[in-house]
């Protein structure tokens, strides 16, 4: 059985070193992004957003369109 070299280990070093830097940056912009995230269940749908622009685009015909005929 041969020993592995002392390359090796630092390699393996390293790679674990880097794996977890990167996990523990991930946990740090995790816990500052989450306090300005709205929940899905606050958020109106897309649907929603598209139906409230369309009823105000109709109010602005409708009031456009009376003061043509008021004219």
């Amino acid at each position: 059985m041969a020993l592995p070299s002392v390359w090796g280990e630092m390699r393996v070093g390293i790679l674990l070193l880097s794996v977890l830097g990167l996990l523990s940056a991930r946990l740090v912009g995790a816990g500052q992004d989450s306090g300005s995230v709205i929940p899905a269940e606050s958020r109106p749908c897309v649907d929603c957003h598209a139906f409230e622009f369309m009823q105000r685009a109709l109010q602005d015909l409708k009031k456009t369109a009376y003061s043509l005929d008021t004219r």
